[in-house]
Parts: C-alpha cells; structure tokens; sequence
C-alpha cells in the first residue's frame, strides 16, 4: 500500500532539527533516540515510526487530502541507512573520535535536510539503484 508523500517529508523535517541540535550540543542520548527513531521506520515502515507516528495523529487530520503517494519500500531503506550513520555516529561521539561523531551525524542531516526541503529523499535514490542494478545482474 502506497503512503503519503509528506509523513516521510515531514518525518525529515523532525529528523533534521533533531540531528541539528546534536551536532550543536553532541548529545550522545538525543543521537540514539534518533538511531531508535530510524530502527522503527527501517523495521516497520516510516508510518511506524515516531515522527511518522506523529504525522498521522497531529499533523495529516488538519492537511488536506495527499494528492501524491509513494512505495513504501524506498523510504525505508533510507530509514536503513539513516540508522547506519546514527549508529557511526553515536560510535564517534561515545567511543571516538569526535570527528566520526560529527561527519556521520552532518551526513545523515544533509540526507534529511534534502527531503525535508527539495523533497529529494537520498536513501531512497539509492534503493532504486540498488534495485536497477540487481534486476540487471539477475
């Protein structure tokens, strides 16, 4: 079943203030909160997520209906790889160095600071060539 173009956009958004305010204070706990974040949208889908959580309940009742969907499939693996530079990132900042922390958390804020803005989602690019690729070696 397709989702809501902007609970993954919206869900970005939250993402990037979150990973903002991490690399202003280097808060080891707000970075795994949102490692957890991004481990329930790789696990279940980015509508059973927090943030996706949140859309649904506070923020789609007062949008209008969506007029774009999408696959669920590739936002979820841009939860997956999320979740790997989160987890680098609280490697960095946890064990060092410091400057693993800050690129792995400064990389996955682009990432979603792309989709929040342009509505141009990374990881999910990368599942469709992911996808390319192994249809054309199969």
């Amino acid at each position: 079943m397709d989702i809501d173009v902007r609970g993954p956009r919206f869900g970005a958004a939250v993402t990037a203030v979150v990973l903002a305010v991490v690399l202003v204070t280097g808060s080891v706990w707000l970075l795994a909160w949102q490692a957890l974040a991004f481990a329930c949208g790789a696990a279940g889908g980015v509508s059973r997520s927090p943030y996706g959580w949140l859309f649904r309940k506070a923020v789609r009742p007062r949008l209008g209906p969506p007029t774009e969907f999408e696959a669920p499939e590739p936002p979820r693996f841009a939860q997956t790889v999320g979740l790997v530079f989160a987890v680098v990132g609280l490697i960095g900042f946890a064990a060092g160095p410091d400057w693993l922390g800050l690129a792995a958390t400064g990389a996955a804020l682009a990432a979603a600071f792309l989709n929040a803005v342009f509505g141009y989602c990374l990881g999910c690019e990368m599942y469709l060539l992911v996808r390319r690729l192994t249809v054309r070696a199969g």
